[in-house]
């Protein structure tokens, strides 16, 4: 019968795999070593690992000691040194694809915040011990966490209780599920008692502070009795490097283990290792190969099958289906008249703008007495969106709340009064071409096309009123022009081709004071052209929009080179999200402070967003 063979004379059995183990000893007493030697053993059998590392020293396990030839197939996710990267929101994705397919894997959280650790691990563990409780995944898995002090604290920090809670029950229940673990710490104080108390396996190596010798009794008290209590820990601060103690009351049989080992030398590399003053450092030379495509393959059928079991997903399935449904019953419903079909018709073959634009000065037309007085109100309260539909011959008007009342006059005189004559759309510009898509993605003909030539910009110095409308000026005025709905101060440099100046904040103060746009005074304040705005902006070019505005981005000299090759890998994905190290991969760039300069303003100038799943082009560049 195969063992886990430990030392000369001490060996464990396959069941190993599914018991909680905690190793405690200082720093450099020989911990890591011993349980790489545990694990190596695993795979050795053909069982199912999974090592969580939070500093990134696990990495070598994938060569030999020697660095010559290769170590364990285990696939290493984030890292300096990971086959595939790492997403703070990936630990559910990750614990569906380590039970689904069954792969050893390696995660390395070196490169996580404490409070990306906690999101990371809370998803993952969670999401670990929930899927093993199905009886078709309960196949023996062994998760080997280093570090574990860091997560399963004694004292948690806020964000922290989830983790400690998903640990707590994988220690304590996860072997009626197959899950066995293996615990890791030199500060055995600060590991949670919970996690520690709830051992099967107590393994200890040289310690030498109070505290920690303190915290083993908490163990030893539960577990063991005060006559091989006081042989240990007697021991403990004298103990050689890699001599360790294997106790377990009542395991593998009645007889229990209590016994002082050698461990064996690992076979793979020890990455972990500090080299020795005037050592030089082996890299290895070679590393076990691993199927990253079959890998990528297992990982998209991970998401399918996750996606279709996902209450979630069926769920915004059936939203979307009845979405399509309504908008195919709009789709079919009879037009009241020919003229409100013909209305309809205008409406599509003109932008918003210019119709909205026409509607104001029909009303304003036919009647001057009182709008004119709720002119001068108006640009004071959030732009009121106007909107007059031809209906059997009358007119209905759909206005804010603010102003119901005060237009309810209006409209008993407009039923007096005979119907406005018809409306006549003046195009400003030609509409825009439709992005070709043939051979790539409209993102790609963005980037691929050269950059359309720009209008002859109207002459500086125009004046109306109190202020004079510049090239700037009538830039902000136009983005607003072409967005009722209006635009936050960021999507209007956007649209506007600028960035934030002295220049600029004068430019909103001085439209703002002369009641040519308005805030909404929110937080996050969007803005909006008032009536006198688009009287004084007149007739305008358009600025680009979409595809042409990411053209207009890639192609001026707005950007630096660094985060106009974030924004092109960026917009070739959409519309998925990637994450940081895929776009500094795909952009041949490295982890530094520029590339960090130039994440944060592409953010900031609202270019691309952040999402769980990685960075996306804004929708304001689609």
């Amino acid at each position: 019968m195969k063992r886990l063979v430990i030392a000369r004379d001490f060996s464990l059995p396959l069941d190993t795999v599914t018991q909680s183990i905690a190793i405690l000893a200082k720093r450099r007493a020989g911990k890591s070593y011993t349980a790489r030697r545990i694990v190596e053993q695993l795979a050795k059998a053909q069982l199912q690992t999974v090592i969580v590392d939070p500093k990134g020293d696990w990495w070598g396990i994938r060569s030999s000691a020697d660095g010559k030839s290769p170590g364990l197939p285990v696939t290493i996710l984030g890292g300096a040194h990971g086959d595939l990267p790492l997403e703070v929101g990936a630990g559910e994705l990750v614990a569906k694809l380590v039970v689904f397919e069954c792969v050893s894997v390696l995660l390395d959280l070196s490169n996580f915040r404490k409070k990306e650790v906690a999101h990371f691990m809370s998803d993952f563990l969670e999401s670990l011990y929930r899927l093993k409780a199905m009886e078709q995944y309960r196949s023996p898995v062994m998760l080997v966490v280093d570090e574990a002090d860091a997560i399963a604290p004694q004292k948690p920090y806020s964000g922290e209780e989830r983790m400690l809670g998903a640990i707590e029950d994988i220690v304590r229940r996860g072997g009626q599920r197959g899950i066995g673990s293996l615990c890791i710490t030199q500060r055995s104080a600060v590991l949670n008692k919970n996690v520690l108390t709830q051992t099967q396996v107590l393994v200890t190596m040289r310690t030498i502070a109070p505290q920690d010798l303190a915290a083993m009794k908490a163990w030893i008290d539960a577990h063991g009795t005060e006559d091989e209590s006081r042989v240990m820990m007697t021991s403990l601060p004298s103990l050689k490097t890699g001599h360790a103690w294997f106790w377990s009351p009542g395991w593998p049989d009645e007889n229990g283990i209590f016994k002082l080992v050698e461990v064996l030398p690992i076979a793979t590399f020890d990455s972990g290792a500090t080299p020795k003053p005037g050592q030089r450092r082996i890299e290895p030379k070679h590393l076990a190969e691993v199927d990253l495509e079959a890998l990528r393959r297992q990982m998209a059928e991970t998401i399918e099958k996750a996606k279709a079991d996902d209450p979630r997903e069926l769920r915004r399935q059936i939203a979307e289906l009845q979405k399509q449904l309504a908008t195919q019953a709009k789709s079919e419903r009879p037009e009241v008249t020919v003229r409100t079909r013909e209305f309809a018709e205008k409406l599509k073959t003109s932008s918003f703008q210019q119709g909205a634009a026409a509607e104001r000065r029909q009303i304003a037309h036919t009647m001057k007495p009182l709008l004119r007085e709720c002119d001068k109100r108006l640009s004071k309260l959030l732009p009121i969106s106007v909107k007059i539909v031809a209906a059997d011959g009358g007119y209905e008007a759909e206005l804010g709340r603010e102003v119901a009342s005060a237009i309810s006059a209006a409209i008993e005189m407009l039923d007096k009064t005979a119907p406005l004559p018809a409306m006549e759309f003046q195009p400003l510009g030609e509409p825009k071409a439709a992005a070709a898509t043939v051979g790539g993605s409209v993102r790609e003909a963005a980037i691929s096309q050269p950059p359309r030539q720009p209008r002859q910009a109207p002459p500086n110095g125009a004046v109306t009123g109190e202020i004079k409308l510049d090239k700037l000026r009538r830039a902000i005025l136009t983005a607003l022009a072409q967005h009722p709905k209006g635009l936050r101060r960021a999507q209007i440099l956007l649209h506007a081709n600028y960035r934030p100046s002295g220049d600029v904040s004068t430019a909103f103060a001085d439209l703002t004071r002369n009641d040519l746009i308005v805030s909404s005074g929110t937080a996050n304040s969007s803005f909006y052209i008032t009536r006198p705005g688009l009287e004084a902006l007149g007739p305008f070019d358009p600025l680009p929009v979409g595809s042409d505005l990411l053209r207009q981005l890639l192609s001026g000299t707005k950007l630096a080179k660094v985060e106009r090759a974030i924004l092109e890998e960026v917009a070739r994905a959409y519309p998925d999200a990637l994450p940081r190290a895929e776009i500094l991969s795909r952009a041949n760039y490295k982890p530094s402070g520029d590339v960090s300069t130039a994440f944060s303003r592409l953010r900031r100038y609202d270019y691309i967003v952040h999402t769980p799943s990685g960075f996306k082009l804004a929708e304001e560049l689609v």
